[in-house]
């Protein structure tokens, strides 16, 4: 139950992860956990110290809506503090719903936005439950027929998404923003360049700027429901759709996947 005056509800105080579900198992849990404690912590929203307390819940919320493959969302509120502060029972609530894939299509169209990202904030990378300035930057974006928004720090450098990370691959190495630009520390960003490392893939972390996306080569984005999805454009202006390292990349980050469910359903058992 809520009750009026819950302060994170009201002010957006918490902090979320999205996680894919496959064949019934919440994929890279650990990971989406670990980062939400961090968060939690920057943001003093009280947490839960054991990850079994989200994770058996999420598992009883999957299975009660039948969840094969699809996404699920985690929020954990703070409800005390200020003076709008109601008279809840706990000092936080855990909130958890799923719902189905997304289908992406095969690239996506950027438009973009500068000053969108504060990379000298304290609060830079932080995943919290105050999502309306994407969403309105998302809702604009779409009405001009843009499918997502690439997002210009205060030093006009690439920083990310609204809800994905970039990359782009030049002369067969992959390039993506430092976490410094005021990017969050995706998941699926950590995952793959822990799988281009194995690939034998050069990844790294570099300043980029919006001509360097234009300059040509491969440029995709990465999140929890995309996967490693194609840019094919950015503000209009096409870019190529060559496939070649992303291609790699995408095989091998489901090989991942796949070893993971398959240990995971291991243990289960």
């Amino acid at each position: 139950m809520l009750a009026p005056g819950q302060v994170g509800l009201a002010s957006g105080w918490g902090v979320f992860s999205t996680l894919r579900i496959v064949r019934g198992i919440p994929f890279a849990f650990e990971r989406h956990w670990e980062r939400m404690k961090r968060d939690a912590a920057t943001l003093r929203v009280p947490f839960p110290t054991d990850p079994d307390y989200i994770h058996s819940r999420l598992l009883r919320v999957i299975a009660a809506n039948q969840v094969g493959d699809g996404t699920a969302r985690t929020i954990v509120v703070r409800n005390r503090g200020g003076m709008w502060e109601g008279s809840p029972e706990r000092d936080s609530d855990l909130l958890v719903f799923t719902a189905p894939l997304k289908h992406w299509g095969a690239g996506v169209k950027l438009a973009v936005h500068e000053q969108a990202r504060h990379a000298a904030s304290r609060f830079r990378g932080v995943k919290c439950l105050s999502w309306a300035l994407n969403l309105v930057m998302l809702e604009e974006a779409q009405a001009r027929g843009f499918d997502e928004v690439l997002l210009l720090n205060e030093r006009g450098e690439v920083s990310e998404c609204t809800s994905a990370n970039l990359f782009v691959v030049r002369d067969r190495e992959v390039l993506t923003p430092p976490l410094d630009s005021g990017c969050l520390p995706g998941v699926t960003r950590e995952i793959l360049m822990e799988v281009a490392r194995a690939e034998g893939i050069q990844l790294r972390e570099e300043t980029l700027r919006l001509e360097d996306l234009m300059a040509g080569g491969e440029v995709f984005i990465t999140s929890t429901t995309r996967n490693l999805l194609p840019v094919v454009s950015i503000e209009g202006h096409p870019l190529p759709h060559r496939n070649l390292v992303r291609g790699q990349l995408e095989v091998a980050f489901e090989r991942t996947v796949d070893k993971y469910t398959a240990s995971y359903a291991s243990n289960l058992s």
